[in-house]
């Protein structure tokens, strides 16, 4: 029991010396970075100027470290020519971001450059403006001209063409025979239909009102009847 107890122990000091010498190389790989790149070497200047902002492009593929602190905690390998924005830096450590990522990279992998930084466009600023309606437009009065002066009017102008009697009885829509079409067409108005048919020099008609029908040759009115 003494035998497996004392090995036990013997396993667990051998342990914990690997754990020591790996944890003492890893500081002595930090103290040979530190003499490598010393502070006067390595120009991290950050400017402060908010429209200028620093970019470090790889010289070569390099590690991206969650933390610098432990060189396990590598997020990604970034390639060759990958630019990246400074947000920080030490002697040897560059705290970049790139995408949604931060993270840090020695200092001796990259080579850094000043750049504008993209300005987001200012919204633009729209007065507004009062929307002045536009006055209706007045309604038009229609002028309606009472029958009676329709009728004196209508009366004026077949007396200026035919004479006073002769207008009265196209307006009283009296036919006779030997009227002419013209004055079928001041008193009656247009036909519904018109039949025609030419025979050399002759025309004939039949002028097909509502109720009536008009025979007429050469427009001249000589027969009229009732429709059936």
């Amino acid at each position: 029991m003494k035998k497996i107890f004392l090995f036990f122990i013997f396993v667990f000091a051998a342990v914990s010396i690997n754990a020591q010498q790996d944890k003492a190389e890893l500081l002595q790989d930090l103290e040979n970075d530190h003499a490598l790149n010393p502070v006067n070497e390595i120009q991290t200047d950050i400017s402060e100027d908010q429209d200028v902002m620093m970019i470090a492009k790889l010289k070569s593929a390099a590690r991206l470290f969650g933390d610098k602190y432990d060189l396990t905690s590598v997020i990604m390998v970034l390639p060759a020519d990958t630019e990246l924005e400074i947000l920080d830096s030490d002697s040897t450590y560059l705290h970049v971001i790139i995408e949604d990522y931060k993270g840090y990279i020695y200092a001796k992998h990259a080579i850094i450059s000043e750049a504008a930084r993209p300005v987001s466009p200012e919204p633009e600023v729209v007065e507004e403006q009062a929307v002045v309606p536009e006055p209706e437009p007045e309604p038009v009065q229609e002028t309606v001209q009472p029958v009676q002066e329709r009728e004196v009017s209508r009366f004026t102008y077949l007396e200026n063409k035919y004479g006073s009697n002769m207008a009265a009885r196209l307006m009283a829509g009296k036919i006779w025979k030997g009227m002419e079409a013209e004055m079928i067409l001041d008193s009656w108005g247009n036909p519904g239909k018109i039949n025609r048919v030419i025979s050399g020099n002759v025309i004939k008609e039949e002028w097909i009102f509502r109720n009536t029908w008009l025979y007429l040759e050469n427009d001249i009115l000589t027969e009229w009847g009732p429709i059936r």
